[in-house]
C-alpha cells in the first residue's frame, strides 16, 4: 500500500504540474495531502514532518547556495550590461568575409554569455534578439540560425562558472553521503562546487569545440546556408577593439572560475567578485544607473525567491516520498536490472531526458536527483561524472522537439513568419553533437574526471 501511495505522490505531482499550478507550491501541497492521507490509511508516520523544520533552516544555513542569488545578479548585470551586444557585432563584422563567420561568432559569445549568466532562457532570449534578425538579413537559413542560437544559449548548463553547477554540487554533496552512509562509510566525503566546474570545464569546451566544427563543416559544404557578407559598407572593427570588448568578460570569468579552482576563494565569495566586477563592466560600457540597478537587483530577487520555494517545496515533498518508502523501491527497482549500474545509469539518463520536456533544471536538480543520485552512486558511480552527465543530459533534453525549452524561449522572439518548423530542423544536429559528447564521456570518464583529479588531489 505505501509503495502505491508513493507512486501517486509522483504522478499527482506530474498531473498538477502538466496543468500549469506552481513548481513550489505543487510541491509541497501534494506531498501534504498524501502525508494527511498516508496518516488516515495508516500507511505514513507522522513524524517524518518533524523533520522539515530542520531541512528548512538547512537550506537557510547553507552557504554553497548563498552563492545562488550572487551568480543570478551577475548574469542579470551583464546581460544589461550590452556587453553581448557590443561583441556579437565587432566579432561579426570582423569575421563576415569568411562562410559561416556569423555563426562561428554567434557560439563563441554564446558560450561567453551562458557561462557568465549561468541561466539558459535568458541567454537565449538575449542571444535571439541580438543574433537572429542579423542572421536572416544576411541571407543565412532559418534553420541553421535558429539552431545556432539554441545551442548557443544552452551552453549555460555545462560551462563553469554556472548556477546549475552550483545547484547541482550541493544536492549531489548530500547524495553522496547518503550513498557512502549506505555502503557503511562513516566519515563519509563531499561533492564541492570547485570539483564540479572543473569536472564540467573540458566536457564544455570540447562541446563548443565541435559545435564550431560542425559550423565550418557546413559552411564549407554548402556556402549558401550560411553566406559570406560582401557588403563593403560596413565600418572594419579593429582587433584591439574585439581584444578590449573580449576581455572584460573573460577576465570575469577567469577570475570567478580560476579563484575556486585554485582554492583562493569560497564559490560564494568567488561569486561576489563576479557581481562586482558585472557592476564595473556595465559602469564601463556605459549602461550602470540607479534604475538599472533597481531592476537587476528586483529581477535577482525573484529568481531567487523561485529557486528556494521550489527547494522548500522538494525537500517536503522528498520526506513524504521517503515516508512511504519511495527511496528504497526505486533503489530495489534500479539495483535489481539485469546489466547492473549500467542499465541503471541508461534508465535514469532517459527518464531525466524525457523529464526535461516539462520540469525546468531547478525542478529536476532538487526532486529527482535526490532520489536517484544516492542510488546509483551507492553502485559505484563517481559523483562528479555523474553530476556532469546529468547536466550534459538535461542541456540535450532543452533543445530536443517538440517540448524543449530553448526551443518555447527562442520562438517567443522569432518573427511570425519563420516557421516552427525550421527551428526544429535546425536543433537536429546539435542534439546530434550533444547525443556524441554524451557517449564520448560514457566511454572516457576520464574526460571528466582528470581534471578534478590534478586540481584537487592534493
Amino acid at each position: 500500500m505505501a509503495g502505491l501511495m508513493a507512486l501517486g505522490l509522483f504522478l499527482g505531482i506530474g498531473l498538477a504540474l502538466m496543468a500549469g499550478y506552481p513548481v513550489a507550491f505543487t510541491l509541497a501541497g501534494v506531498a501534504l495531502l498524501f502525508a494527511g492521507a498516508g496518516v488516515l490509511s495508516g500507511t505514513f508516520d507522522p513524524v517524518f514532518l518533524e523533520a522539515f523544520p530542520n531541512r528548512i533552516y538547512g537550506i537557510m544555513t547553507n552557504e554553497t547556495l548563498i552563492a545562488v542569488p550572487v551568480f543570478v545578479f551577475m548574469g542579470v548585470m551583464l546581460e544589461r550590461s550590452k556587453l553581448a551586444d557590443q561583441l556579437l557585432s565587432s566579432l561579426a563584422q570582423m569575421m563576415r568575409g569568411m562562410p559561416g563567420g556569423l555563426g562561428i561568432a554567434v557560439v563563441v559569445v554564446g558560450a561567453m554569455m551562458a557561462a557568465s549568466t549561468g541561466i539558459v532562457g535568458a541567454t537565449v532570449v538575449t542571444m535571439g534578439l541580438i543574433s537572429l534578425p542579423t542572421m536572416l538579413d544576411k541571407g543565412y537559413s532559418p534553420a541553421v540560425s535558429a539552431g545556432t542560437i539554441c545551442a548557443a544559449g544552452t551552453l549555460g548548463q555545462i560551462i563553469p562558472p554556472s548556477i546549475v553547477l552550483v545547484m547541482l554540487a550541493d544536492v549531489l554533496s548530500n547524495a553522496y553521503q547518503q550513498a557512502q552512509l549506505r555502503m557503511g562509510n562513516f566519515s563519509p566525503e563531499t561533492v564541492s562546487v570547485g570539483e564540479l566546474f572543473a569536472g564540467a570545464l573540458v566536457p564544455g569546451l570540447i562541446l563548443v569545440g565541435i559545435y564550431l566544427l560542425y559550423i565550418i563543416i557546413l559552411a564549407r559544404a554548402r556556402p549558401h546556408l550560411m553566406p559570406p557578407d560582401t557588403a563593403d559598407n560596413e565600418e572594419r572593427v579593429s582587433i584591439g577593439r574585439l581584444v578590449l570588448l573580449a576581455a572584460g568578460p573573460l577576465l570575469l570569468i577567469v577570475a570567478v572560475l580560476g579563484s575556486i579552482l585554485g582554492g583562493i576563494a569560497t564559490p560564494t565569495e568567488a561569486a561576489a567578485v563576479g557581481a562586482v566586477g558585472s557592476m564595473l563592466l556595465a559602469l564601463a560600457s556605459g549602461h550602470l544607473s540607479v534604475q538599472t540597478l533597481k531592476d537587476v537587483v528586483y529581477r535577482t530577487t525573484r529568481i531567487t525567491a523561485m529557486v528556494f520555494m521550489i527547494l522548500i517545496g522538494a525537500s517536503l515533498f522528498s520526506l513524504v516520498f521517503r515516508g512511504f518508502g519511495g527511496d528504497d523501491m526505486i533503489a530495489d527497482f534500479l539495483t535489481a536490472l539485469p546489466g547492473g549500474v549500467v542499465t541503471a545509469t541508461i534508465l535514469v539518463m532517459l527518464v531525466m531526458f524525457l523529464l526535461g520536456f516539462v520540469l525546468d533544471f531547478i525542478e529536476i536538480t532538487f526532486v529527482v536527483v535526490p532520489i536517484i543520485g544516492p542510488v546509483l552512486m551507492a553502485m559505484g558511480l563517481d559523483p562528479i561524472w555523474l553530476g556532469v552527465m546529468i547536466a550534459l543530459n538535461l542541456q540535450t533534453s532543452f533543445l530536443t522537439p517538440p517540448f524543449g525549452f530553448s526551443l518555447f524561449y527562442l520562438r517567443g522572439v522569432c518573427p511570425d513568419e519563420m516557421p516552427t518548423s525550421a527551428i526544429y530542423r535546425g536543433v537536429i544536429p546539435f542534439i546530434g553533437i550533444q547525443i556524441l559528447v554524451l557517449g564520448l564521456l560514457a566511454l572516457w570518464p576520464q574526460l571528466v574526471t582528470w581534471l578534478p583529479d590534478v586540481v584537487y588531489s592534493g
